[in-house]
């Protein structure tokens, strides 16, 4: 039966992100029906140009999404719902917190036939531990709870199964919620291959933003303290320095730079490269993760894991001990982060076995082809 071409609105807040996590499904999204993106401007030329290859209609807007500006949030909102009401899409995909937020209010406001909202991680606003909540975080929340309120149009979709449990705890969304959960955003087998990891040179890589909830300060710790000790071991940090609220300061940002501890990256377009010159990917992340991508990439290239036991990080190591791929260390604990650095180091051959174990895990669970099956029969209504 020929499935019926329907017109799809995808609405971000990065449009990096277009290419780099949603890049497969959209190229799927394509062959079946008319795709548009709703994305802040683009400003590299490489990623408008991959869209139009793809046939993709591109509409931009001046969404901040790390910053609180109500005047930005207003545009992104009047905006959206002047392109709804023009376009008429069929199907209307958010993912990320403000375009799920406000995007879903505008949605159903629109009458748009069907809602599919993902979540890739609750970032600050739902902390596991019952700390102090910000004015900001009531609010994101109060606005969730209204945006997600159940009904026959919204499907939400989940990247792991402790979000969703958490938003039920918290009564954001109820059982009546049409809700999925997918692995991830998937990671592409074919492009993210295995190789051996280097043995000879130990080196640990970490791919992030610089802030603080991705543990950016105590992967530098762990290095400065491992650094004395073996001083032939590599530390490489890949990731932007933005204009975020929770962005390092300035001295760890300069010390990073400048000291010789850690070899500063900054942005790079293609990943692969580093992750196969590692030993060891290290994420000692507690921001609420969806299933953080550069681990899946990490495990994909047959590369050790070492992350922190928190929501969507603790996804990627294999819960059966007899097929290790990585550790857990707990949130903030650079002393445990450190011991387990310092044993990949004084067991090298370990790493053999964990990598082909991530290998493994990928193919099984995170599969890009598998997730997006699982995408499309959430889109596309099947």
């Amino acid at each position: 039966m020929e499935k019926k071409r329907k017109k799809i609105l995808i609405s971000c807040d990065s449009p990096r992100s277009l290419l780099d996590f949603r890049g497969k499904l959209i190229e799927e999204l394509t062959l079946n029906h008319e795709v548009a993106v709703f994305t802040p401007k683009i400003e590299q030329e490489q990623i408008r140009s991959t869209l139009t290859r793809l046939g993709v209609q591109v509409y931009e807007n001046a969404l901040q999404a790390s910053n609180v500006s109500i005047w930005s949030d207003l545009g992104y909102i009047y905006q959206l719902y002047r392109l709804i009401r023009n376009i008429r899409p069929d199907v209307f995909f958010p993912y990320t917190f403000k375009p799920v937020i406000y995007g879903a209010m505008v949605a159903n406001f629109c009458r748009v036939k069907s809602i599919t909202p993902m979540l890739t991680g609750l970032g600050y606003n739902f902390p596991e531990t019952r700390s102090k909540t910000t004015l900001v975080q009531n609010i994101t929340r109060i606005l969730l709870k209204f945006s997600m309120k159940a009904n026959e149009r919204t499907k939400i979709i989940f990247q792991n199964k402790d979000d969703y449990q958490t938003l039920l705890k918290r009564r954001v969304i109820t059982e009546k919620n049409q809700a999925y959960i997918v692995n991830g955003s998937g990671v592409d087998l074919d492009h993210y291959t295995y190789s051996k990891p280097n043995l000879d040179q130990i080196s640990f890589l970490m791919i992030s933003r610089l802030i603080n909830a991705k543990g950016i300060n105590e992967y530098y710790q762990s290095a400065r303290i491992l650094k004395e000790k073996f001083p032939n071991v590599v530390f490489r940090l890949i990731g932007p320095f933005e204009d975020n609220i929770d962005a390092i300061d300035q001295e760890l940002y300069s010390k990073i730079k400048l000291d010789g501890t850690i070899e500063y990256m900054g942005l790079v377009t293609d990943v692969r490269t580093y992750i196969a010159q590692s030993s060891v990917v290290v994420l000692p992340s507690y921001y609420g993760e969806g299933v953080p991508r550069c681990l899946l990439e990490a495990m994909a290239m047959g590369r050790t894991l070492i992350t922190c036991n928190s929501v969507g990080c603790r996804e990627t190591i294999h819960p059966d001990h007899t097929q290790a791929n990585g550790f857990l260390v707990p949130v903030k604990n650079v002393r445990e982060l450190t011991a387990h650095m310092q044993h990949c180091i004084e067991h090298p051959v370990e790493l053999l076995r964990f990598g082909w174990n991530g290998r493994k895990y990928a193919r099984e669970k995170f599969d890009v082809h598998v997730v997006n099956q699982q995408m499309l029969g959430i889109l596309e209504g099947t």
